[in-house]
């Protein structure tokens, strides 16, 4: 058993990205090397068409899903995955399980007799996307980019007061395959600045300058593992990431 002891080598990123609608969350995935979408929500059209990614049809089924990401363990030369959106993939999954419960519930609270067990198969499906695409990245080597929608939540612990966070468009259980399995979790957004006078209604303008966040925040769910701790201005055909993850130099 001890022969088998070796230093874990870097492999290929898994990143979750969080922000508004139009932070530019879309583009700044496209960025990652030679990737193919997966799409339940159609986010493309604001990308260039020499820039555009390829992608699979949109999906209109939960089972679309899951054969688009099994037809990706054949041969093909594309190095990342993006799925846009998880938070759309939420909602595809409730309307399946939804659909698929004989009693016919009015929602996912409903389902499969209530008390949670529709929460808990929506999550079990989410977690079922995190396996399969673990399998490309570990098979295939590919990079793997989930897209989240931004909502907000309060936090309140037991020794601080209540406080208010961006967090990721999801129900709570569904919330863990693409936080706490990720390397690297990003909020996107635009620097903003209040313009007004003390005694005035300050308002919020910005230069369209966009800063990815990925060290630990009150402010959102963020994270890397990287060591990354200043926030990372994203231009428009750059990653910010690749000066401080080698394997996406390795690959682009």
């Amino acid at each position: 058993m001890l022969e088998t002891i070796s230093k874990p080598q870097d492999g290929p990123v898994v990143m979750t990205i969080c922000g508004d609608a139009g932070a530019g969350k879309t583009s700044l995935a496209a960025e990652f090397p030679n990737p193919i979408v997966i799409r339940a929500e159609d986010g493309l059209q604001s990308i260039p068409m020499e820039r555009r990614p390829d992608a699979f049809p949109l999906v209109q089924a939960a089972d679309d899903v899951f054969a688009q990401i099994k037809a990706l363990q054949g041969g093909h030369e594309y190095k990342t995955l993006i799925i846009d959106s998880v938070t759309a993939l939420e909602r595809l999954f409730t309307d399946d399980i939804v659909a698929k419960d004989p009693k016919k519930p009015k929602s996912i609270n409903q389902a499969n007799g209530g008390y949670g067990a529709g929460l808990a198969a929506l999550a079990s499906m989410h977690q079922r996307v995190r396996k399969g695409v673990e399998i490309l990245r570990r098979r295939k080597g590919m990079h793997i980019v989930f897209i989240a929608h931004a909502d907000t939540e309060t936090i309140d612990l037991p020794d601080a007061d209540p406080y208010t966070r961006y967090t990721l468009r999801l129900g709570k259980r569904s919330v863990a395959p693409y936080v706490d399995d990720a390397d690297v979790v990003g909020f996107l957004k635009l620097e903003t600045f209040l313009k007004g006078e003390d005694d005035e209604r300050k308002k919020a303008i910005s230069d369209g300058t966009r800063q990815l966040i990925v060290k630990m925040s009150a402010a959102n769910v963020s994270k890397n593992r990287f060591g990354i701790e200043q926030d990372l201005t994203y231009n428009i055909g750059e990653n910010p990431l690749t000066p401080f993850i080698s394997t996406l130099k390795e690959t682009n």
